[in-house]
């Protein structure tokens, strides 16, 4: 119980029952785990405002109203939490397992997808497919979307039926749009020589063209449908307004220490030359047209810091990371808005890329 749960651990809890898949792997890593040995004793005073599971052993719960409760692992009462509201103490009949789960994160979670829900019943009662917008809002993007900013976005879609063979971006146009697929499959290819090479494949659900919008800067790769399919066209100021504005998370550099002091790490997603002059603490070199390759050297559980001059490469990171299922936020302004002082304090380092880790495989960041 040391490591992350699966979700399948978590999905028969109450009201976790109620969690998507993917909000339940977001979950995971707010849970740990607590043991009591028999005879140990909880009270309401050191449960905090955590959610707190019986996974193993026996519980006898003493009520304020001088009831006992004697609650078994495994039996229906053990599906819920233990309302230490209403308890005077709860002591371990044996030894035991028990789970906390952060209250504060279940509670956004909670609160997200009955919002989600409410949007979805409604455009069920208008005649829409809810089964696509199930996939396409499971993406960890929309997490941080207001659900009615959803249901802006969705009013000004704009759907086009596309042939299989079809290119919707061309490689070094200039970006004024966005897309959704909604059913089929695309492909992403980048130019290489006078070929194209295969970059990743795209499925019902994806959102794609995002990368230019935030950059500002000519299509960097194109896409083209497999298969016969339907996609979802979103013009350029209404992605920055309704999608682009709650996902970018900022921060100033005053806030920095507090995160980096909770575990986060920097990503400089400048070219390379730039990083080697300078880069902050121990930061991984992550340059933007190789993040999304990179990410697997990254850690879900841990957040991340980005930066970049002018601060627009990093809006662009946040968001190819928070799709992903990453926690991440960009420096506000960039390094442009430092001081010199400020940034000569912070890009102190210099040299290639850390090593980075994962799978038991090691390689440079960069």
């Amino acid at each position: 119980m040391n490591k992350p749960l699966h979700p399948d651990q978590l999905r028969n809890l109450v009201p976790l029952d109620s969690l998507s898949p993917r909000q339940l792997w977001e979950l995971r890593v707010r849970v740990a785990p607590l043991a009591l040995e028999a005879g140990q004793l909880l009270r309401p005073e050191n449960a905090s405002s955590a959610r707190h599971y019986l996974m193993s052993g026996s519980l006898l719960l003493n009520g304020r109203d001088g009831q006992q409760t004697h609650v078994v692992a495994g039996s229906p009462a053990a599906l819920h939490s233990i309302a230490f509201g209403q308890l005077v103490e709860a002591r371990a009949l044996e030894d035991c397992q028990l789970l906390t789960v952060d209250g504060a994160e279940l509670e956004r979670l909670l609160s997200w997808r009955q919002a989600l829900q409410d949007v979805l019943l409604q455009l069920s009662m208008d005649g829409e497919d809810g089964e696509w917008l199930e996939r396409l809002l499971d993406n960890p993007l929309f997490a941080q979307v207001p659900p009615a900013n959803i249901r802006s976005m969705l009013g000004r879609l704009v759907e086009i039926d596309v042939p299989a063979g079809r290119t919707l971006i061309h490689e070094g146009e200039a970006g004024d749009c966005c897309y959704f697929l909604k059913n089929g499959r695309a492909q992403v290819l980048k130019a290489v020589g006078s070929g194209e090479q295969l970059l990743a494949e795209l499925e019902a659900g994806a959102c794609f063209g995002e990368e230019a919008l935030l950059e500002e800067r000519p299509r960097n790769a194109s896409i083209a449908m497999i298969e016969d399919g339907s996609v979802l066209r979103l013009a350029r100021a209404d992605f920055l307004e309704l999608l682009k504005a709650p996902v970018v998370s900022e921060v100033d550099l005053d806030d920095v220490a507090d995160l980096l002091g909770c575990g986060a790490q920097w990503l400089d997603v400048r070219l390379l030359e730039d990083y080697e002059q300078g880069h902050a603490m121990q930061a991984l070199h992550m340059p933007l047209h190789l993040l999304r390759l990179k990410t697997r050297l990254l850690n879900p559980q841990r957040p991340y810091l980005c930066y970049c001059e002018s601060g627009k490469r990093s809006a662009n990171a946040i968001f190819l990371l928070t799709q992903l299922g990453f926690t991440a936020y960009a420096l506000r302004g960039g390094l442009d808005a430092l001081s010199p002082a400020e940034r000569a304090a912070l890009l102190w380092e210099c040299g290639s890329g850390y090593l980075a880790r994962s799978d038991g495989r090691i390689e440079r960041s960069l």
